[in-house]
């Protein structure tokens, strides 16, 4: 996850932009943005490219395809499945009346691609049909050549425990039944009150030192440090003392401000710029905790998890599992959600740094911080290689959305959702109450509505 989610304005600074730091990654890097991918777009964040125009080339990224885009593909499909995801539809450019596509040609679109993916005889002839059937658009990016920001995001493993004791004591919480979340969108909106109004969460130190939220945990991890990359990830596969597995993911959040963790510590001075990575910031908490404990506060943004089934998780903002090398999040203002995207950038590698990139992708997620047509966020994995892998993905590319002609669109209806039957489970004896069973809404994992932003501050990037 992510969210999530995921989960704007906190990007404008001109010193982020030039920061362009990998706040919570693994690789070292001293890259800076060229000009800023980060700024709001303003007006249509797609282009249709026209017959004539440079083609992305599909033929490398059809040699691509792998077990994660067929299961992503499937993960797209069975979205599309669910009335709720119709109200995202149709699907308009951003500031414009212009019709980019309809919930019954972008649910076909996807249909289409799975089918030709399975009947195509070789890569050239998947090649000459692909362009036969879709219509290509184009992500306006942040330059004059339409270049998107590609950084990457990855799901984090701690080890924990359900219970508290003198090694784990420090929580993740479930959503509080007071937090207001836009029913749409799952923006949140403050904390409703004893009269019914809505006022703005305390800050993250806040709700630390009050203990408003005993009660509610959820999960208890070593440090404050762990807790605040969760914070930030949206999700995280929690290994218990007895080697026993939970997953968590990302339930909601406060309507306070987001500030990152390694903005913060380089100016403090605590870490040099050209130095910042999550093993720096590591290094820094074993010798120094209460420096880098001191800075956690400056994010005031709070963040609440719900733990879900193993194949489910790690979900993105759609509700649906996100797949690595497989899966991409985006600012779900500007980009439709669910669909065919192709990327042509560089991708980060253990051995060979970053190479050509040209892949089938699925658009399942956002973050907080993915705010831009000029940024995008690569799903790159789960535990301490994603985590490398994520922290060395910088670089510029192509962003392309594919939908089916509208005069083929009836060919490829979705298939029909099955029905089963189950019948009645026999009483189960009532299990001792959990901190993930006390009485506390949780959010449904059907996506769109509850679990918008499952990226809770927008993957492992200092934003």
């Amino acid at each position: 996850m992510m969210d999530r989610t995921t989960f704007g304005g906190k990007l404008r600074a001109a010193a982020l932009a030039a920061m362009a730091v990998i706040v919570l990654a693994g690789c070292r890097t001293t890259k800076e943005v060229p000009s800023d991918p980060f700024a709001p777009t303003e007006g249509p964040g797609l282009v249709r490219v026209l017959p004539g125009e440079p083609m992305p080339d599909v033929l490398a990224a059809y040699g691509r395809k792998s077990f994660y885009l067929e299961r992503s593909v499937d993960e797209s499909i069975g979205w599309f499945q669910k009335p709720s995801s119709k109200q995202w539809f149709p699907f308009k450019n951003q500031g414009t009346n212009e019709e980019v596509c309809t919930h019954e040609q972008a649910s076909a679109s996807v249909v289409a691609f799975k089918q030709l993916l399975t009947t195509s005889a070789n890569a050239k002839d998947f090649e000459a049909k692909f362009f036969q059937m879709f219509d290509v658009w184009q992500s306006v990016g942040y330059t004059a050549d339409r270049e998107v920001l590609f950084t990457g995001y990855y799901s984090p493993t701690f080890n924990a425990s359900r219970e508290p004791d003198a090694r784990f004591t420090h929580a993740l919480y479930t959503r509080p039944a007071d937090l207001v979340t836009d029913p749409a969108t799952g923006q949140p909106l403050g904390r409703r009150m004893a009269d019914g109004t809505t006022k703005p969460w305390p800050t993250r130190t806040e709700i630390d030192e009050s203990g408003m939220l005993k009660g509610s945990e959820l999960v208890y991890l070593e440090s404050p440090l762990d807790v605040y990359i969760i914070h930030v990830n949206g999700s995280a596969k929690l290994i218990m003392p007895d080697n026993s597995v939970m997953y968590v993911g990302y339930a909601g959040k406060t309507d306070r401000p987001y500030f990152g963790l390694g903005k913060a510590l380089v100016d403090a001075g605590a870490i040099q710029k050209n130095q910042l990575s999550l093993s720096a910031i590591r290094r820094l908490y074993k010798t120094n905790p209460d420096v880098v404990n001191e800075q956690i506060k400056k994010n005031e943004s709070y963040v609440f998890f719900t733990e879900y089934p193993n194949d489910r998780w790690p979900a993105g903002s759609l509700g649906t599992r996100v797949n690595e090398d497989a899966s991409i999040a985006t600012d779900k203002t500007i980009f439709p959600r669910g669909g065919l995207v192709m990327v042509d950038t560089k991708a980060n590698t253990f051995t060979r740094g970053l190479v050509e990139y040209k892949n089938f992708m699925f658009d399942q997620d956002t973050g907080g911080a993915i705010r831009a047509a000029g940024r995008a966020d690569l799903y790159m994995g789960n535990g301490a290689a994603a985590e490398l892998l994520s922290g060395g993905q910088y670089a510029n590319g192509k962003m392309y959305y594919f939908f089916l002609k509208p005069e083929l669109v009836a060919q490829f209806p979705l298939p029909e959702v099955k029905k089963t039957t189950t019948a009645a489970a026999p009483a189960k004896k009532t299990a001792p109450a959990t901190a993930s069973s006390k009485g506390l809404t949780k959010p449904t994992l059907d996506g769109t509505a509850k679990i918008e932003t499952a990226n809770a501050e927008g993957g492992l990037k200092d934003k």
